[in-house]
């Protein structure tokens, strides 16, 4: 039996339902069954349907605003706990992808909520690049947010390791 991370049933739900054109992502029971049968352990299973129920509220909870121009004044101070967690290249890449109008600056707290959610200790850029492919397909109207991630990854990895 695999155990699988958090991020590893994440990564596997949205490669199945999410970046497929798939009808509708099953039920929590159902999508439940569907992940026990694959292998992945219960107690995993069950953190990564609530980080997905939780990624699910915010979106409903905070609708975003494409016509608001946050005109880059704003400045990001990571607390003790984001910087222990998240490493400098991850949090440099968050403020890329914000600087190149990818993430927005709510979505950019979207992300990290649901990074610092993740059950690793140590939380690199290729999570980060799955967590804002999760959170950019959550949300309504993201689709060229969405394209110019993949086409910013994609052209990270074709230019090989650094």
């Amino acid at each position: 039996m695999m155990t699988g991370s958090v991020l590893d049933i994440l990564i596997y739900v949205f490669d199945r339902y999410m970046l497929d054109e798939a009808p509708e992502a099953p039920e929590r029971d159902a999508l439940a069954r569907d992940l026990a049968c694959v292998g992945f352990t219960h107690e995993n299973v069950e953190r990564a349907l609530d980080w997905l129920a939780d990624l699910a509220s915010v979106r409903e909870r905070a609708p975003l605003d494409p016509e608001i121009d946050h005109g880059g004044s704003a400045v990001r101070i990571f607390c003790e706990g984001e910087v222990s967690r998240l490493s400098t290249e991850c949090r440099g890449f968050l403020l890329t992808l914000e600087r190149l109008g990818v993430l927005q600056p709510l979505q950019r707290e979207i992300v990290i909520d649901r990074m610092l959610a993740l059950d690793a200790d140590e939380l690199d850029t290729e999570q980060l690049k799955w967590v804002v492919l999760m959170v950019l397909s959550s949300q309504p109207g993201q689709d060229l947010a969405f394209q110019r991630l993949e086409d910013l990854v994609s052209t990270a990895h074709a230019s090989g390791p650094h």
